[in-house]
């Protein structure tokens, strides 16, 4: 269930909270599929089975970019905001990938909100996210978000 801010001040006040974790989300081949057709990248690293099976990771891998965007699925997963009457995303300060994601392996999200600034559009939300992948000692991804909150 996700933790419920009941408006921005609640979200200003709440700089430097941990959110939690999300539950552990399996990445299929199919997803990658699917993601390689919405964005034209069909790299075999990704999409080729067979020839990836005798590759770099001994599989396909999740596209890092794939890996990033689900971070709106967690941001879902580990917060909302009550009162606004929108949540965008508004960009990314920094990101990495410090390991490839493999076809079949699970992810999980963690986040703590880093900053958050007032400007005339809305508050600006800074969050620290990492997600994991199960059974590495490197995360999948490390990434600073910025999500706005239109009041």
């Amino acid at each position: 269930m996700p933790q419920t801010f009941d408006g921005v001040d609640e979200v200003v006040h709440a700089v430097g909270t941990p959110l939690g974790e999300t539950a552990w989300l399996e990445i299929t081949q199919e997803q990658v599929n699917q993601f390689a057709e919405a964005t034209g990248d069909h790299q075999w690293i990704h999409v080729d089975v067979e020839r990836a099976a005798k590759g770099p990771y001994g599989g396909t891998i999740a596209h890092g970019y794939l890996t990033l965007s689900l971070i709106a699925r967690f941001g879902e997963e580990l917060f909302k905001v009550e009162g606004v009457t929108a949540k965008l995303n508004y960009g990314v300060n920094k990101v990495r990938f410090p390991a490839p994601v493999p076809v079949g392996s699970r992810v999980r999200a963690g986040a703590s909100i880093a900053n958050a600034v007032q400007t005339p559009a809305g508050i600006q939300v800074s969050l620290n996210w990492v997600i994991e992948l199960e059974n590495s000692t490197k995360p999948a991804c490390v990434a600073e978000t910025v999500v706005l909150l239109v009041p």
